[in-house]
């Protein structure tokens, strides 16, 4: 007879699997119908779950929420202070590879479905005051993770480069999914040399 010495492991894989079924799920509703129109009955239901293993995972619908955010910050934004690393490179050629992967993350249907996901956090964030604290605080972390790459120069701070440095990030995807011929992902590199470059070793 076979004996399992590891149920806990078997649990945890199956905890994981929920877990990913209900980010699944709650992308594409979201997605779809916004925030406000798709329930956490609704989201249980698409992943083929009860609405008890949406709780026994996340708190509520602000915590699904943010886990979803930090699982496309981990997975499909790649890190912009990684792409901008010296490396050995001139800082022509940072900028200009930084380009091409933000042209290759905004080409496809993840890229658009990103965008639609980012704009309803925000207008939930901004509709729900406890959870535009939370989102406020995910925006935070990513600045504070950029503002530590640079130096405050030419009476600019770190912190404020790296604002607008985001801003410009979501901005510019937003406009570009409505019109790239007239908005080209390529504005990018030039975009960050401007706001980036004087700040950067």
């Amino acid at each position: 007879m076979i004996i399992d010495d590891h149920p806990a492991d078997r649990r945890q894989e199956r905890r994981g699997q929920t877990r990913t079924a209900l980010l699944d799920a709650a992308e594409r509703l979201w997605a779809e119908r916004g925030i406000h129109g798709a329930s956490l009955d609704d989201i249980a239901g698409a992943a083929g779950l009860t609405k008890g293993a949406v709780y026994s995972n996340f708190t509520g619908k602000t915590d699904l929420l943010l886990a979803l955010l930090d699982r496309h910050t981990q997975n499909d934004r790649g890190d912009m202070c990684e792409e901008l690393r010296d490396g050995g490179r001139s800082l022509k050629d940072r900028f200009e590879q930084a380009g091409r992967n933000y042209a290759r993350r905004l080409d496809g249907d993840d890229a658009r479905l990103l965008a639609l996901l980012l704009v309803e956090f925000w207008l939930y964030g901004m509709r729900d005051f406890a959870a535009g604290w939370r989102i406020a605080d995910w925006y935070a972390t990513r600045r504070g993770n950029l503002t530590r790459e640079l130096t405050d120069v030419d009476g600019i701070s770190a912190t404020e480069r790296a604002t607008m440095a985001m801003a410009m990030d979501f901005g510019l995807a937003f406009q570009h999914l409505l019109d790239p011929d007239r908005v080209p992902a390529e504005t990018y590199a030039s975009g960050m040399r401007l706001v980036l470059g004087p700040a950067l070793p």
